[in-house]
């Protein structure tokens, strides 16, 4: 529950510490004098979006801070978050957590949030804000009209928002599947087109099998064969000069070399010389014998150099066909094959269609549960509305859910219809055709009273709700949010001096005018006289008199 609110230069709201109780709080005061400013300011410090403007007039930022005891929900949803709950009691020995949220907004709009003391995300203040307060507002009786809002509405009461979510996602799926279907299909014809040129590339270059490297080879051997006269003349002469001529180098160098070994005896200082030419002699030996090899083994053959000639064509030729260098056609090839094989995968309809299938199978088969736990949810919400209606000046009044059956949509497959009739034995017609603007009131305070009741959420804020009625019916309003501040914390800001009389505790809102003009507002809790005069008030507007006063002093006796 909430214990305490500080709010500091939040709109027209310059210091304001308030303490709260248990049970039922009224909330009172002018119009305009700021009383939905504290409802402002509880969302505010709960992470709803603000605008810069928040920050009072003259002031750099404004801060909200509030002071929650914490259900067992809100206290897992803290630890699991990693924000401390040691040592947050009211130190009073009382052993529940407390949890201390605060924010503050920069006049720039910069905001920053923490809990417990610990820096918080605007969405980790929306998450725990859930646990923490329900509010409801004075115009949501208009959303009964709207059939989004009356099927939400239905799943809440009756705790569906799990499989609600879980049919939504299957429907999702579904669509998912189904579009990625449609686009294969479209894509059909230019993905087949796609395909066959792809495989026509492959069993061509298959056929012509280009390894890698091929092709400098094949060049390389057809420069070779091109030049082969021309290269075995060379080399023939080349043994000539070295070993075959009678001027041949080798018989030579091997007569100089055999002098001056004998030379060399006489002097060693031609030891290096002969050593030298020695060594030559032996290179022109091996050379020679490489020469030889050569022309033994040099092809003439012309047909060797027409066949590598045929080649180079045939791969020129895929290259230019291809538009792709020769020395890259085998990576172009195995690129083709692997660009094919993903196409004939992506290109599977009948998985697509087995997939989507699959999807559909699975959708229906959640909303099928769904449907089923509408089912239960409807006439339990039917029975308590009309239950609710018959205190609210409505007796004999009758409210039904209808479920109509729908199309497949993400809210499964029907849609909830709210019917009311004006009594017993009429028929029940739609609730937007038949309900005047007290009536449409009087069903969307009954709907939010039970859905309040069926609500875990420890705190619970009416906002002017009770707007459109009045007399016997506004009494019957206070009673029943008095009753259920007997469960649950509850707050409601209220023009009725009827509901005002039911509250356990009473806050008054004023304005005032500060020099230059600027308003500020703030709350006081009432008691005995103070409240018997703002009841009066309530009941009399600008003039008190003594009747007035009687009158709110009766009032306040009844309950």
């Amino acid at each position: 529950m909430l214990l305490a609110l500080s709010i500091r230069d939040f709109v027209i709201v310059e210091q304001l510490d308030l303490e709260f109780a248990s049970g039922f709080t009224v909330l009172t005061g002018e119009t305009g004098a700021g009383k939905s400013i504290l409802i402002d300011a509880l969302q505010f410090v709960l992470g709803e979006p603000t605008p810069a403007d928040t920050v009072r007039e003259g002031a750099a930022r404004a801060e909200v801070a509030a002071e929650f005891r914490c259900s067992s929900v809100a206290r897992d949803w803290l630890a699991q978050a990693g924000f401390d709950t040691e040592g947050s009691g009211n130190g009073g020995g009382d052993p529940a957590v407390h949890v201390l949220v605060r924010r503050t907004l920069e006049k720039a709009g910069r905001s920053r949030c923490f809990l417990n003391g610990s820096p918080a995300t605007l969405g980790q203040l929306r998450a725990l804000g859930e646990l923490l307060l329900d509010v409801h507002g004075q115009h949501e009786h208009q959303l009964l009209l709207r059939p989004a809002a009356q099927q939400q509405l239905l799943d809440t009461l009756g705790g569906l928002q799990e499989p609600a979510r879980a049919t939504a996602a299957a429907y999702g799926a579904w669509r998912d599947a189904g579009r990625a279907l449609a686009e294969a299909e479209a894509a059909h014809e230019q993905t087949a087109a796609q395909a066959g040129q792809l495989r026509l590339l492959v069993e061509d270059l298959d056929a012509l099998a280009p390894e890698p490297g091929e092709w400098e080879r094949v060049e390389a051997e057809q420069r070779r064969l091109a030049h082969g006269a021309a290269l075995l003349a060379g080399t023939r002469q080349a043994l000539d000069e070295v070993a075959d001529s009678d001027s041949a180098i080798e018989p030579r160098l091997a007569k100089l070399h055999a002098r001056l070994s004998a030379l060399q005896a006489y002097d060693p200082q031609l030891t290096g010389i002969v050593e030298t030419l020695g060594n030559a002699q032996i290179q022109l030996e091996e050379a020679a014998r490489e020469l030889n090899q050569y022309v033994a083994g040099s092809e003439t053959d012309g047909s060797v150099l027409a066949q590598v000639e045929v080649r180079i064509s045939a791969l020129h030729a895929a290259g230019r066909k291809w538009r792709c260098p020769p020395g890259e056609l085998p990576a172009l090839l195995d690129s083709s094959r692997r660009a094919l094989m993903r196409l004939d995968e992506g290109n599977d309809l009948e998985a697509l269609r087995a997939a989507q299938a699959r999807a559909e199978q699975d959708y229906r088969a959640r909303a099928a549960v769904l449907s089923k736990a509408r089912v239960t949810a409807a006439l339990h919400m039917g029975r308590e509305v009309t239950r609710a209606m018959q205190d609210l000046a409505m007796a004999g009044g009758r409210f039904e859910v209808r479920l109509v059956a729908a199309e497949p949509a993400a809210v499964g497959l029907e849609r909830a219809e709210f019917l009311v009739s004006a009594h017993e034995a009429g028929t029940a017609r739609p609730l937007a055709k038949v309900a005047s603007g007290g009536e449409l009131s009087r069903i969307g305070l009954a709907i939010a009273v039970i859905a309040a009741s069926a609500n875990p959420v420890p705190s619970l804020i009416f906002d002017e709700v009770d707007s459109g009625i009045g007399g016997q019916v506004a009494a019957t309003v206070g009673r029943l949010l008095h009753e259920l501040g007997k469960s649950r914390q509850v707050f409601c800001v209220t023009h009725l001096p009827q509901v005002a009389a039911c509250g356990d505790q009473h806050l008054t809102v004023r304005k005032s005018t500060l020099p230059g003009g600027r308003p500020v507002s703030r709350a006081d809790v009432l008691s005995g006289s103070e409240r018997v005069q703002e009841v009066a008030r309530m009941l009399g507007g600008a003039e008190i008199t003594p009747l007035t006063q009687r009158h709110a002093r009766e009032m306040l006796a009844r309950q």
